[in-house]
């Protein structure tokens, strides 16, 4: 028997995967690009799982209904998104990382400061300490925030299918949104990289390119 040679054990755990989030305004275009930044990761070898939020899970998605088509007081909106992601992130992101796989999430934490905080007005100390309690020690690798100006989003929305009620929001309600998403860029400028998403949709997959080819 050889004595002092260290032999890996088969059971070594997998290099942590990314988290890649996706974020903007209703209309940036964000949910266009998701399968091509999946696709590109995948040609590299990477096994990626695709998420969103509210959802992403069987609870997830039940909350989901309940947070894009009920009228609920302000706070018991971004309590309810923060649950669908506290069961997000143990059911579906936390393990997924954890196994080595990249996931891709459209929405995570980002879009509660622009939408309940921003848009609605819930005090940011309040997102501060959900954030605090919900994922005090997990941020996205990568945040994609897709950029553009209100009247252009608003022209982008699909008008043949029926808007939920964040859609259905007001000009000045988007605006202040977006507002919010463009200080957490200011705040985060290593995880959140502005994507201008007036550019051609060739453009934007040649930046996209760009920014994963860092990750990886």
């Amino acid at each position: 028997m050889n004595q002092g040679v260290e032999v890996e054990s088969a059971t070594t755990p997998a290099p942590r995967g990314k988290f890649i989030s996706f974020e903007g305004i209703d209309g940036a275009g964000k949910s266009t690009h998701i399968g091509f930044v999946k696709n590109f990761l995948e040609s590299r070898g990477k096994t990626v799982v695709s998420s969103r939020e509210p959802g992403g899970t069987a609870l997830g998605e039940k909350l989901r209904a309940l947070l894009l088509h009920e009228k609920m007081h302000l706070e018991t909106e971004a309590l309810l998104m923060f649950a669908s992601r506290r069961e997000h992130l143990a059911q579906l992101i936390e393990p997924g990382l954890a196994q080595g796989h990249w996931v891709l999430s459209d929405r995570f934490t980002d879009a509660s400061f622009a939408y309940q905080s921003g848009g609605r007005g819930l005090p940011r100390s309040k997102m501060e300490a959900l954030e605090a309690w919900v994922h005090p020690s997990l941020q996205p690798d990568l945040t994609l925030l897709f950029d553009l100006p209100l009247e252009v989003a608003r022209e982008r929305l699909d008008a043949t299918r029926t808007l939920d009620k964040f859609e259905r929001e007001q000009a000045d309600f988007f605006s202040k949104c977006r507002d919010e998403y463009l200080r957490r860029a200011q705040q985060f400028p290593q995880r959140i990289v502005v994507i201008d998403s007036t550019q051609s949709i060739d453009a934007i997959r040649v930046r996209l390119g760009e920014v994963l080819e860092k990750l990886l």
